[in-house]
């Protein structure tokens, strides 16, 4: 029984830490529990709230949620491995008796203790196995801690570039440029900076998954609101006079067929063609409109 339990606590410790490398380290994974978590939560927001100053909520919420998960399943794996031991193989301070404080909430509280790195020392291992393991979890707690805080150094940044590119977008449709004005040199520049810019976005929703659970805000800092823009100005462009301008048309829309099928692939799961899975992507954040229906039109 003491090995089925020390068992099922390292069964949980390696499952989180799993989770972790999927979701922090992995260039193209998003981990199951992660991914649970944040997308339960985004659901929940859009069924029980469409205001966007709640709905705003779900990304950080889920961020704080995650981390809290991992941080207590690991604290519980940990302690599934110390209670079988206590109160035989750990130390007490004076005025603890160790009968008193052999439970699992006494496994719970030395696991906190030492994954949060405190060392407070009033219960202590004192087996030469668990000597070992105590500061292996304290190292895992520092990992933690330092991934926690590049994953957010990584998503807001994330969160920027598509808020940027949205709101270019929206400057762009507010202009109404003419289709001289687009069948030029100046014009396929443009249309060049935009294939690049959502080339970083794709990039951004494979590396940062979870930023996909971010609502943009404001329509004009809105990608999803915005992307139908990038669409017409593609089609538009495709039968131009110039040839640079028609490569960078064709670029473009390869580009936005990129990152129609990143997002299906990983969130939307419609299997239809790119505009549909934008329309999809325009819905899921909060447009009832398709994607043609952008600002400025």
């Amino acid at each position: 029984m003491e090995w089925l339990v020390t068992g099922a606590g390292g069964a949980l410790v390696l499952l989180i830490l799993r989770d972790v490398f999927h979701t922090l380290w992995h260039p193209t994974r998003h981990g199951g529990l992660s991914r649970l978590v944040m997308t339960a939560l985004w659901r929940l927001s859009s069924v029980l709230n469409s205001r966007r100053a709640a709905s705003g909520l779900a990304g950080p919420l889920a961020m704080v949620s995650v981390v809290a998960l991992w941080a207590l399943t690991v604290a519980l794996g940990w302690a599934l491995i110390y209670w079988p031991h206590m109160p035989g193989a750990f130390v007490f301070a004076g005025g603890l008796e160790p009968a008193e404080h052999a439970g699992l909430l006494d496994a719970m509280y030395v696991s906190l203790v030492t994954l949060s790195t405190l060392g407070l020392g009033d219960i202590a291992p004192a087996a030469g196995g668990l000597r070992l393991l105590a500061p292996l979890e304290a190292l895992v707690g520092f990992a933690l801690l330092t991934a926690t805080v590049s994953w957010i150094l990584g998503i807001y940044p994330a969160l920027a570039r598509r808020r940027a590119l949205a709101l270019r977008l929206s400057h762009l449709s507010r202009t109404h440029p003419s289709r001289e004005q687009v069948d030029s040199p100046a014009g396929a520049a443009m249309l060049h900076s935009l294939a690049t810019a959502l080339s970083v976005a794709a990039v951004d929703f494979l590396q940062y998954a979870e930023s996909y659970y971010f609502h943009d805000g404001d329509d004009r800092t809105s990608l999803a609101r915005q992307i139908g823009y990038a669409l017409d100005i593609a089609e538009q462009a495709a039968d131009a006079r110039h040839p640079d301008v028609r490569l960078a048309s064709a670029v473009l829309r390869t580009a936005l067929d990129d990152l129609a099928t990143i997002l299906d692939d990983r969130f939307l799961h419609t299997q239809g063609p790119p505009r549909q899975a934008l329309d999809a992507f325009a819905r899921d954040h909060g447009r009832q409109a398709g994607t043609g229906d952008h600002t400025g039109r």
